[in-house]
This record gives C-alpha cells, structure tokens and sequence, in this order.
C-alpha cells in the first residue's frame, strides 16, 4: 500500500494568529490555492480514496483536491487534531498571554503538558494511532490521509519511529510504503527532520 499522508492548507485562523488545535475554522484564500495546487500534483498518483479529519479545514482541502482526484472520501473521527490547547483554543495568542499566562507559559513543556481542559498526549497518541492502523488495513493500493500537523507528527514519532519534524508546511505531504506491517518513509514534500 503506497499511503499519502497530507496535511490541509492554510487556515484564516493561521492568518489571526490563534491557537488552533480543537479549533474549527476555514481555509484562507492561500489555503484554498494550496490545495489546489496540491491536487494538480495528486491527480495522477492513483489514489482510490482520502480518510479525513472531520474538522473543516481538512474537509475544505479534501474537497478541492478530490474534485481533482474524484476518488471516495471517508471521514474518520479519530484523525481529528489534538485539542492541544485547552482553554487556549480558538484565542488570539496575544490575547490568550495576558489572559492566560500560566497556561501559555504550560505550553513550553511540549506535546507532554497540561493546560487546562486539553487532550492528554497518551489519549491523542491511542486514538491516532488506531486510526492509521485501521484504515491501512484496508484493502486499497492508494490511499490518501488528509488531517493535520498534530496527527502527522504523531504518526511520523509513534508509527513510523522517524523522529521529529523541525517544519511543517500547509499542504506538507509524506509518501509512506506499507509492507505488510512495515511502514518506511518514502518521499517528503513541504516538511524537514
């Protein structure tokens, strides 16, 4: 199974500066261009069918590139982004500093901390990693996985076992070879170790 995991183009939360995670907001104009462009280079890769996020910036995304692909298109709950920010989410991040110090403040501590009210890593770490397995036992060649960074990253640190991203770009895409079940990092667009 060749899978191409994908992440969604530019929010207009990315353009206000907000803690996102949990945070159900559009593409931007950029964003919408994106994809676009992101489906141009998809078109004839063979992908039968795109799992994706719930959440409208990866349906946005998945739309316009499927409209490229015209393959089917599953929503998976569980590919959903961490609520990584609790309280935070949806905030300005200027806002949230004075509003929420000490919270702001949790968030050096990396994908371990506990700002109020967010998704611990260990649940957001189970939930992904069972949706990644599942879908790739399914029987197709080609597969699309449209979600966000969150997922992404998790996928890349505890599925593969490839460490961590230093960036990662709107519409970044992996291609990743199931092997049986052996998953090896094929290909990197928009995204470095």
């Amino acid at each position: 199974m060749i899978i191409y995991l994908i992440r969604h183009g530019e929010t207009t939360g990315d353009v206000e500066d907000r803690y996102g995670g949990d945070y159900d907001d559009n593409l931007s104009p950029k964003g919408i261009k994106e994809s676009k462009d992101l489906a141009k280079k998809l078109k004839n890769k063979g992908i039968e069918i795109i799992f994706v996020s719930p959440r409208i910036r990866a349906l946005e995304s998945a739309s316009i590139v499927n409209k490229s692909l015209k393959s089917k298109l599953k929503i998976v709950e569980n590919l959903k982004e961490r609520n990584n920010y609790g309280i935070l989410t949806g905030l300005v991040k200027s806002e949230a500093k004075l509003k929420y110090p000490n919270e702001v403040k949790e968030l050096e501590r990396g994908f371990s901390h506990n700002v109020k009210s967010s998704e611990n890593y260990k649940h957001f770490k189970n939930r992904v990693v069972k949706a990644f397995t599942n879908i790739t036992k399914e029987k197709y060649g080609t597969i699309a996985v449209l979600t966000h960074g969150g997922p992404i990253r998790c996928i890349l640190r505890e599925v593969l076992k490839s460490g961590e991203l230093k960036s990662l770009g709107d519409c970044a895409v992996f291609v990743i070879d199931k092997n049986k079940s052996k998953f090896s990092l094929v290909s990197l667009h928009g995204a470095k170790f």
